[in-house]
């Protein structure tokens, strides 16, 4: 049993609202906090706030987005957290099951897994050995919305192409030229040439695409001959993507 107790805000960041409205949950029950000594600060069992988020959760981009966007990184929860990517694949694998069984999407959900693969592979291919705090990334799905939710704590797009691009200035620049430009086949460089093929797979088919890094984001979906990317007041290292089919 994991008994780590987390910060209310460590806490608050975890399941996506604000401390204040934790401090209210924990006075009407909804979730309690743990007090040592009596009187003392809140802090949260780690257990029962996976818990809470496992029987409540609604929002997996704005989980996953809470994630990304803390001051403290703390591992999220573990059923959607892949700490390498042997556990990636292995839950990449259990993605094309689930959604081989859904059959308004039978002709495109290989597609579907292999764009989610492509930007998890990123993530860990790019970051490897250079992870700032939590090394590996979100990875979570919900067959009802539809969606498919990626992020990680990463270096980001920007930092990992100004490698052989020292020219890039920003994160939009960046982003144009991860999904538009084919780099040199050397890793790290190559960050950015699956990036391509997502898009290729996004623009011929019925999927949408949102991905930010840093503070820029993009939109991609069917027949989109021009790239949506657009600077936002969110900024955060690494990248966070929902791919909507």
């Amino acid at each position: 049993m994991d008994s780590k107790l987390l910060t209310i805000g460590q806490a608050s960041k975890m399941v996506g609202v604000s401390i204040q409205t934790l401090r209210r949950w924990d006075d009407v029950g909804r979730l309690p906090s743990v007090r040592k000594p009596k009187g003392g600060h809140r802090h949260y069992r780690k257990e029962d706030v996976e818990n809470y988020i496992k029987s409540n959760v609604k929002d997996l981009f704005r989980l996953a987005k809470s994630w990304i966007t803390s001051d403290s990184g703390i591992e999220p929860r573990h059923d959607f957290y892949c700490s390498n990517s042997s556990v990636f694949q292995a839950r990449l694998s259990k993605l094309e099951n689930d959604l081989g069984r859904v059959k308004e999407i039978s002709g495109i959900f290989p597609l579907i897994v292999a764009i989610a693969g492509e930007i998890g592979n990123n993530s860990f291919d790019h970051n490897l050995g250079n992870w700032p705090d939590i090394p590996g990334i979100f990875f979570a799905y919900d067959l009802k919305k539809k969606e498919v939710i990626l992020a990680d704590r990463g270096q980001g797009v920007l930092k990992t192409l100004k490698r052989i691009k020292p020219e890039l200035a920003n994160h939009q620049d960046a982003l144009m030229v991860a999904f538009t430009e084919i780099i040199s086949g050397r890793a790290p460089e190559s960050r950015g040439n699956g990036l391509k093929f997502v898009r290729e797979v996004v623009v011929n088919n019925e999927i949408r695409l949102f991905f930010q890094t840093g503070d820029a984001r993009l939109k991609i979906q069917k027949d989109d001959s021009n790239l949506d990317i657009k600077k936002t007041l969110t900024n955060f290292r690494g990248c966070l993507a929902r791919i909507k089919f």
